[in-house]
């Protein structure tokens, strides 16, 4: 395993942080607490130290069984990181948005769930429009302030906003975001415009989610049919397969026989590539996956793999942000 430092901050994090999506239950493809715990134990075995969750998964279920797993190791080894935005449907008003009351409320209730009295990284799971910046960064540095949180991330959204955002923080002296979670995978680089700049300006580090591209970047493009997982992101809209997606599905494959190694290793080679990028969220509910992106660390592309596997790239929708 190799490590580095969460964004600017001196906290040591692996370079893969484990997605914790997977726990809990609603889908074919989630992991029930046995299920989750030999997860997160082969995790900790090959030196993974990061791992993601959120308020929303499952209804609280992934924090809860991330938390009980952690709970039989050395706290102080791991790196946590959960988040608040949304709720599930049939929660009352105020336990979703970006309001002082929903952060404080749905902060204890994440910190009960995973067992802890401080959550390492707390994020915000998108923008919220009906909440002034203000009141949330605010909040969020309460947080800080009072020992519940020890650092702030964000998640996709407008350039221009997060801009917004650390202005704020700025201006007022309040703990800034020290991340960004967004959509970046070699399909999708509309990040690239805006968001990356920015980060690299300001010292944030990325988060990058679905790194694969929902699993389009981990098979040939005729063989493409997806797995429930890759089904259940692809509907929300992700634009993989538009614009130059096809002959950059090509390539990675291409690349992967010539190295004798899997497409998805490639791809996730050409995200761990970019400096601005702090650790990929590897949201993978199999065990073999999950060692296949560990083994991808070893991978060294050139600056030639890289260019040639960006060239075919051209403009698509923006995703992510919703």
């Amino acid at each position: 395993m190799e490590y580095t430092t969460l964004g600017g901050t001196g906290t040591t994090v692996s370079r893969l942080c484990l997605g914790c999506m997977s726990f809990g239950s609603g889908h074919d493809w989630m992991l029930d607490e046995t299920e989750g715990k030999a997860l997160v134990e082969r995790a900790i075995e090959l030196g993974i130290t990061f791992f993601d969750t959120a308020n929303v998964y499952s209804a609280g279920e992934s924090e809860s069984i991330l938390g009980d797993v952690l709970a039989e190791y050395d706290r102080d080894e791991q790196v946590v990181a959960t988040k608040v935005r949304f709720a599930p449907d049939d929660a009352h008003p105020n336990a979703s948005g970006l309001s002082r009351k929903t952060i404080e409320q749905e902060l204890e209730n994440s910190l009960d769930r995973l067992g802890m009295e401080t959550v390492d990284l707390y994020q915000i799971h998108r923008w919220d429009d009906a909440t002034p910046i203000e009141e949330t960064m605010a909040a969020l540095d309460d947080a800080v302030r009072r020992g519940k949180v020890r650092y702030l991330g964000a998640s996709s959204m407008w350039a221009h906003q997060f801009a917004e955002a650390l202005h704020v923080s700025d201006r007022a002296g309040y703990d800034r975001f020290v991340t960004m979670q967004n959509l970046y995978n070699l399909a999708y680089r509309e990040e690239e415009r805006e968001m990356v700049p920015l980060c690299e300006r300001e010292g944030i580090g990325m988060l990058p989610w679905s790194p694969l591209g929902a699993g389009y970047l981990t098979r040939p493009y005729e063989q493409d049919d997806a797995t429930t997982r890759g089904e259940h992101e692809t509907a929300l809209g992700r634009p993989y397969r538009e614009g130059g997606g096809e002959e950059i599905n090509r390539r990675v494959e291409e690349l992967a026989a010539e190295k004798g190694v899997k497409m998805a290793q490639i791809a996730l080679a050409w995200v761990l590539s970019k400096d601005v990028v702090t650790a990929p969220i590897i949201g993978t509910s199999s065990i073999e996956h999950l060692e296949d992106a560990v083994e991808a660390l070893d991978i060294d592309l050139s600056t030639s793999d890289v260019d040639w596997l960006e060239e075919p790239y051209e403009p698509v929708r923006v995703s992510g942000h919703e």
